[in-house]
């Protein structure tokens, strides 16, 4: 009998890939999606007709609740979030309400419902923030520098605290950047791949970028699921970090995406002082050795590798997408 999976924020990128993950392994995946006017599925096209969607709200504790019940799963994976750091500041208690109280929901949907269920809980590398130690591991403590890592804090802690009071298989994996062409255009990545496609399909002239010099742990997204996965199989729920251990600056990785297109990217880029965050985190390392040892993880993208394929995947959309003065010629 195969085993049935609940994804919260399935049409985000993490999600979308699980989602293929995890159909792949023969499971029953059921995505959770917000009412929205107009849906965003472009991520999970390839999969919706193999999958089932039901709509919830982290926001709405009955809609959690009767989700779990009728649906009943084996694996509950929670990628939902109000996920883009800079927004964080804008909308501070939206963020708390969805990252940190929208995590107490869904343990408490669980917890009423079916203490079985197994729950995979999304942390993040931004709750170590203003780091301790270089590089991370599970036991680094945490100093988030945005509302977003705060929250992220909280739902992290929270995790553990139902884990450990209720004995829910509950785990969270604090994952490290991880990125891939379903970026969303926001997230300083996909800004770069994005704007190298636009300015070589002569579309665009510049580029702005706040700090070039803040390093990150980047991983390819489909890597990170398999994680995410691996982690709800083992006999004890337990946290991990998932990264690379490689970490490189965003002036790395605007050499590598214009170099790879065959640009000069000091002549398009240009430094814009009001992109800069309120409080910023410089460098983010992380030491997976545990999850390579335990779950016998491994990424398999290294970080040019990653920047490569992403601009690839702009440069293949930029090109095929119709533009403007080709309508306007036609009408």
């Amino acid at each position: 009998m195969s085993k049935r999976a609940i994804i919260t924020g399935i049409t985000g990128q993490d999600g979308s890939y699980l989602a293929e993950l995890l159909l792949s392994k023969g499971y029953d995946v059921v995505g959770v999606v917000r009412r929205s006017s107009s849906p965003n599925y472009w991520r999970i096209q390839n999969v919706l007709d193999r999958i089932r969607l039901r709509p919830a709200d982290l926001l709405d504790q009955l809609s959690l609740i009767r989700l779990v019940d009728e649906e009943q799963p084996d694996e509950l994976y929670n990628l939902a979030a109000m996920s883009f750091v800079p927004a964080s500041w804008d909308q501070p208690m939206l963020t708390g309400e969805f990252n940190a109280q929208g995590v107490t929901r869904v343990l408490e949907a669980i917890r009423q419902v079916n203490p079985k269920i197994r729950l995979y809980q999304a942390s993040s590398s931004e709750m170590f923030g203003k780091v301790r130690e270089v590089p991370q591991t599970e036991l680094t403590p945490f100093y988030p520098r945005s509302p977003y890592g705060v929250s992220k804090a909280f739902a992290h802690y929270i995790t553990v605290n139902y884990r450990e009071s209720y004995d829910l298989y509950a785990v969270s994996g604090m994952l490290f950047n991880h990125e891939s062409p379903r970026r969303g255009l926001e997230f300083v990545t996909r800004k770069v791949t994005d704007a190298v496609a636009r300015i070589k399909l002569g579309l665009a002239d510049a580029l702005s970028l706040g700090n070039l010099d803040t390093h990150r742990d980047w991983g390819y997204a489909a890597d990170y699921v398999r994680a995410m996965w691996l982690m709800l199989q083992q006999p004890h729920a337990d946290d991990f970090v998932v990264a690379t251990g490689i970490s490189h600056s965003v002036r790395d990785l605007v050499e590598v995406a214009f170099g790879h297109a065959g640009l000069d990217w000091r002549k398009y880029v240009g430094l814009d002082p009001r992109l800069i965050r309120p409080a910023e985190v410089e460098q983010l390392i992380g030491d997976s050795t545990k999850a390579r040892s335990q779950l016998g993880w491994a990424p398999t993208v290294d970080f040019t590798g990653l920047v490569t394929m992403m601009v690839d995947a702009d440069l293949e959309r930029v090109a095929a997408a119709p533009r403007l003065v080709d309508r306007l010629s036609t009408l």
